[in-house]
């Protein structure tokens, strides 16, 4: 008994091992990737590189202790640097680290009032949408990397045997994760990719484009830093639109990212909890130095598809981040970027819905064209935009189409009353229906409107109600409503003292109130 409890305890420790060992790799592969990034993205804000990595570094390792989703990845973002370069333009870099703190304030806002959950509002079509858009805009922030500045510091394409290297070692690197993961998972297959195409571009000597190419990553512990800005009403009116625009974008990119990861790993992740974890981070990094940050799809996808499910990937991959800052710049400023760039290309592959495709012709063509758009959006916009008018888009069509399903039964009853039976839901978008559904003028003295099979969605409906009640009792005729809801019958005001409102047999479902079975 004593042995056969020792071989499942000394199997569980192997296990254990065994996936420590996973997750810290997952995490190194990760850190890697996140380097580039957040140099090319703190240039896009107009700051120095090592504001975009402190945050990476502060920004992945709080999320990745408290966030709602283990095993996604948080650091600084494209989406999130578009929007800073114009503050940092006008007013300077003290002015975002104010506003990144606001923003992070925001943020725990949401996730303290459980906003996070209306990310369920976010229709598949949209999602789908979504993860394309994305996957199309990681690929293009990938070809600036085939640029380099001339003589007169213009950016121009690379030509020649430039090209060539650059070319063949990211396709190298793509064929070595593609075959490395069909061989093993012991090792991260992005990870075994960048190390042999280093060893490689080293040993051969070949002229090929670094990481220290791009900027110095080398660097100290970030230091605590009250903004140097004027604790004044205007400083705060300069700040909150866009910390407000941050806030929006940090929380929708990583609401979306923390769906997207679940769905991968089949696995529930908590949005509010998220929400408060973004919003510390970056409150955090805004007092140490760092331009703020969010979920990164493509990271997520590396650590996910790298094996990483745990914090302890998060976790590592931020310190691993840190040390190369402290100790280790001089060899990561000699990895390719060519390598870099194979594996985000391969990231592209796994993020992009290539199942959309095959299904385009056959969801209905409003989905399909809501699929296209928040894609095209996605590229030629902003992330937060394309979402909004995903869903927005959406709403309207489902809007458009409940309205047209209003419909009417009419019989005369024994007593000699006309009855309407209603089917269908009652909103702001089916009224104009309803109304021509009724004719005052010619019906009889008695009248019965049939809610059984309706429902009544909104404000919008209840006016409709009252409307037709003023119609019929302008018309002289006497007209009877049933099986309204109670929540109805309270709200209805001109209707309720012209006609007789019958609310036995309610349908159970309430209007304007949280009706709980």
């Amino acid at each position: 008994m004593q042995n056969k409890t020792a071989e499942v305890a000394g199997s569980k420790i192997t296990n254990l091992v065994a996936r420590g060992k996973t997750e810290i790799l997952s995490g190194l592969t990760v850190s890697l990737a996140l380097v580039p990034e957040a140099v090319a993205f703190a240039f896009v804000a107009g700051v120095h590189p090592l504001v975009g990595l402190y945050a990476a570094f502060m920004v992945g390792l709080i999320t990745a202790v408290f966030g709602g989703r283990p095993g996604m990845i948080s650091g600084a973002t494209g989406a999130l640097a578009v929007v800073m370069v114009s503050l940092v333009a006008m007013h300077g870099v003290e002015y975002l680290f104010a506003a990144v703190v606001l923003m992070g304030l925001i943020q725990i806002f949401a996730g303290v009032f459980k906003l996070g959950k209306f990310i369920r509002m976010v229709p598949h079509p949209v999602m789908l949408g979504f993860v394309n858009g994305l996957a199309i805009v990681i690929f293009m922030a990938q070809l600036g990397q085939f640029q380099i500045a001339d003589t007169n510091g213009q950016m121009v394409w690379l030509e020649g045997s430039s090209l060539y290297i650059m070319l063949g070692l990211v396709a190298l690197t793509m064929g070595i994760i593609y075959f490395t993961s069909k061989v093993t998972r012991a090792i991260p297959a992005p990870l075994v990719g960048i190390l042999a195409v280093s060893v490689l571009v080293i040993w051969l000597g070949l002229e090929a484009r670094t990481v220290g190419d791009l900027a110095s990553i080398g660097g100290g512990l970030p230091e605590f830093h009250v903004p140097s800005v004027p604790f004044t009403l205007e400083t705060l009116w300069i700040i909150l639109p866009y910390s407000f625009i941050l806030a929006a974008i940090g929380l929708i990119e990583s609401l979306l990212t923390l769906n997207l990861v679940s769905e991968l790993t089949e696995t529930q992740g908590g949005a509010s909890k998220e929400c408060i974890a973004q919003g510390a981070a970056n409150t955090v990094t805004g007092f140490f130095g760092g331009m703020g940050g969010c979920a990164m799809i493509g990271q997520s996808m590396i650590n996910v598809s790298s094996g990483g499910r745990e914090r302890l990937s998060g976790i590592s991959a931020a310190l691993f981040l840190l040390a190369f800052i402290l100790f280790g710049s001089s060899l990561i400023e000699r990895i390719p970027l060519a390598a870099l760039v194979g594996v985000m290309f391969m990231v592209v592959i796994a993020t992009f819905a290539w199942s959309s495709f095959r299904i385009l012709n056959k969801i209905p063509l409003a989905d399909a064209f809501v699929l296209i758009l928040v894609s095209a959006v996605t590229v030629f916009s902003d992330l937060a935009i394309a979402v909004v008018v995903g869903v927005i888009v959406s709403a309207l069509v489902y809007a458009w189409q409940s309205a047209k399903k209003i419909h009417i039964n009419t019989h005369i009853n024994g007593n000699g009353s006309k009855v309407y039976a209603v089917e269908g839901p009652l909103f702001f978008g089916s009224i104009a229906n309803f109304q021509e559904l009724f004719d005052p003028r010619n019906d009889p003295d008695d009248v019965i409107i049939d809610f059984e099979n309706s429902r009544v969605v909104d404000h919008s409906g209840l006016q409709a109600i009252d409307g037709l009640a003023e119609r019929y009792a302008n018309a002289g005729k006497q007209l009877h409503i049933r099986h309204l809801s109670k929540d109805c019958r309270e709200l209805l005001r001109k209707a309720s003292n012209m006609v007789e409102i019958s609310v036995l047999e309610d349908p159970r479902y309430g209007v304007a109130t949280d009706y709980k079975k």
